[in-house]
């Protein structure tokens, strides 16, 4: 049995008294919060985002102990919280963004726990942060229950939410659309066309800026002035529009127009990868779009402007934009859709079941396993720390794997994995630390693409284990055991990604 249980947070009364058959027991809130050394996860997350930064102010609504106050006022950003018991003097304020994280779940009366959601929302000007305490399996029932949660060994009350049913609380709370960033946190936005940037900018695949191959005189003449409408294409895969880029006017002042200078760019570099760049570019758009069809899909008006520039860029109207996307998500109902994608795809390594990838690996997949892979994800966010992503073939359903040492162990061991179920939404978790036996990795090198950095490395190792014959059983060398047995075999050992004889 598994909880994802991160940094508890706070409370909103002190203690409360309630009597069970038995005897009285005490819910001491306070007690619910604790020390940290980081940041909480769900604040983490949303500096990952962009979603707080320094031009943002950031108030923590149930702040414990104030570590996340404290933490983000040492990044330079504007940082205040409250607490009812740490900190009840501090006023409740606007703010750009307000975390109520890990709050909730420590209310015991679903009244005052509603209220405080509503509360956290009006503080709120941009984006509200809320996390909770996620349940994967059930709880122990040794456990003491009250209400719609249990009672803890600290005398504290814990209620633990089903993903879905999180969002469709906060959704019904405060009539809004809040969106899954991860396990147990979601962000509920103020502004729609925000929103739904942040929902199509996680599906944007990773580019870099060509190289330059021919640095003509005009190129190198314009260079500075050249290198943010550089810069631009690479984000977005498209030329500019009137008043997206903030040095046009010194720009268009030399050039005339946006064309022209892009023209001297192109004698500089290849074209073909601005190509490739404007073309996987549309293939995130499409994306997007077809996960988008699972909720009310955006009007126009609402989506972001630069969204809007995008699509009638690559597909000249939001109609035919998302019919193409549609397409492309309807075809997965079909028969083997999705087994043929993952057998055809050149990413990854292939056994008789499944496709394994390595989540540096996923933008790069067949836009199709990208939407099938979406399909669960987009009901849970992204899986914090999976290292691996698993396309069952034979069955509907995707799971996320942990290596927390893929890069240093040679051979890492399986810490975790997290099922979802496609056609239930059922999410599953398994536990692999504690195990004696885990299974172990191979052939690291086939998980990612050739540009991941330790690619080579990787694919060295290969090649010597397979020169030495330790690759030959592979039934018997999937365990941690099994293959510690053929290395004493074969009189060899593995330190770092070198093997030495023993």
């Amino acid at each position: 049995m598994f909880l994802i249980c991160v940094h508890l947070c706070l409370s909103v009364v002190p203690l409360n008294i309630f009597m069970t058959s038995q005897s009285y027991v005490e819910i001491e809130r306070h007690r619910a919060a604790i020390f940290r050394t980081d940041l909480s996860r769900p604040v983490r997350l949303a500096i990952d985002w962009s979603i707080l930064n320094k031009d943002t102010t950031f108030f923590d609504y149930g702040c414990g102990h104030g570590g996340d106050v404290q933490r983000v006022a040492n990044l330079g950003y504007t940082s205040t919280g409250w607490d009812p018991y740490y900190y009840p003097d501090t006023p409740c304020a606007p703010a750009d963004i307000v975390n109520l994280g890990f709050v909730l779940n420590v209310i015991e009366d679903p009244e005052e726990r509603r209220q405080a959601l509503r509360q956290a929302w009006e503080l709120a000007q941009k984006v509200l942060i809320v996390a909770t305490q996620v349940l994967i399996n059930a709880p122990s029932k040794a456990q003491l229950a009250y209400g719609d949660g249990i009672v803890t060994s600290r005398n504290t009350f814990q209620k633990y939410y089903e993903q879905e049913e999180l969002k469709t609380y906060i959704d019904e709370a405060l009539n809004v659309d809040a969106v899954p960033v991860a396990l147990g946190v979601y962000f509920v936005f103020r502004d729609e066309a925000e929103k739904e940037g942040f929902k199509a900018i996680r599906f944007f695949s990773r580019t870099s800026t060509p190289k330059v191959r021919i640095p003509t005189k005009r190129f190198e003449d314009y260079k500075e002035k050249l290198e943010p409408l550089m810069d631009f294409y690479t984000n977005r895969g498209r030329l500019p529009v009137k008043g997206e880029l903030n040095t046009e006017q010194e720009l268009l002042s030399e050039f005339g127009n946006f064309r022209r200078a892009f023209a001297v760019i192109l004698q500089a570099t290849d074209e073909a990868e601005w190509d490739a760049i404007a073309y996987r570019r549309s293939l995130d758009i499409q994306v997007y779009l077809a996960l988008t069809h699972f909720d009310q899909r955006p009007a126009w008006h609402k989506l972001s402007p630069e969204m809007r520039h995008d699509i009638k860029a690559f597909f000249g109207s939001y109609e035919e934009a998302c019919q193409v996307a549609d397409a492309k998500l309807f075809s997965l109902g079909k028969p083997k859709v999705v087994q043929t994608a993952c057998e055809k795809s050149k990413i990854g390594k292939h056994t008789r079941s499944a496709l394994y990838v390595h989540v540096s690996a996923l933008q790069e997949l067949d836009p199709l396993l990208r939407i099938y892979e979406g399909c669960a994800s987009r009901t849970i966010g992204r899986v914090d720390g999976a290292t691996l992503i698993k396309f069952c073939t034979d069955e509907p359903r995707i799971s996320y794997l942990f290596y927390p040492d893929f890069d240093t162990d040679p051979h890492p061991a399986l810490k975790a994995s997290i099922t979802i179920d496609l056609k239930t939404l059922y999410i599953a978790h398994r536990d692999y630390e504690q195990r004696a036996n885990p299974p172990i990795l191979h052939r690291k090198e086939t998980f990612v693409t050739p540009n991941y950095p330790l690619y080579e490395e990787f694919a060295q190792l290969t090649q010597k284990e397979q020169e030495l014959g330790l690759l030959n059983h592979k039934s018997e060398i999937g365990t941690q055991e099994g293959w510690m047995k053929c290395l004493a075999e074969h009189d060899v050992e593995i330190r770092g990604h070198q093997i030495y004889h023993s």
